[in-house]
C-alpha cells in the first residue's frame, strides 16, 4: 500500500522513522516533505516565498494524489500553534476518495466521519495496518 503521512512539520523526523518502519512492512511511503525539503535552510520554514510555499503546497497534493491511504498524525485539539496543513491534506485525501487512517486524538469532525478508521497510537496503528 502506498501511504501518505500527513502530520505537523515538527514531527518530520518521527515521520521518516515511521517511514521505514512500513517500509520494513512492505509498504511504500509517497510523502516526499518529510525527505526536509520543505524547508528554505535546516530546521527553518517561516521565512520562505509565497511562490516556494505554494511549490511545497502543489507537491505535497500530488503526493496524496498518488497515495492510497493517508495516514494522520493527530495531536489533542487546542495543544499548542500548528499551521494546519496537515487538515487540509486530510479534507484532500477524504474529497479524493482515499482512505484515511487517524493515529492519535480525533482532533476535529472529519476524524469523526464513519469512513475514518482511528487508532490511538502508533503500535495499535501500525498493528491493524499489518504486513503488505
Amino acid at each position: 500500500m502506498k501511504f501518505y503521512l500527513a502530520a505537523r512539520y515538527i514531527r518530520r523526523r518521527q515521520m521518516l522513522e515511521i517511514a521505514s518502519e512500513l517500509q520494513a512492512l512492505g509498504h511504500s511511503v509517497v510523502s516526499t516533505w518529510i525527505d526536509g525539503h520543505h524547508e528554505t535552510r535546516p530546521g527553518i520554514d517561516g521565512d520562505a516565498t509565497v511562490a516556494e510555499k505554494a511549490l511545497w503546497a502543489i507537491e505535497d497534493v500530488h503526493d496524496i494524489e498518488r497515495c492510497d491511504c493517508l495516514l494522520a498524525f493527530t495531536e489533542e485539539p487546542r495543544s499548542g500553534n500548528s499551521r494546519g496543513g496537515r487538515h487540509v491534506e486530510l479534507g484532500i485525501a477524504l474529497g479524493l476518495g482515499k482512505q484515511v487512517i487517524i493515529c492519535g486524538p480525533r482532533e476535529n469532525v472529519f476524524c469523526c466521519l464513519p469512513e475514518v478508521e482511528a487508532y490511538d497510537s502508533w503500535v495499535e496503528c501500525k498493528r491493524a495496518i499489518g504486513p503488505a
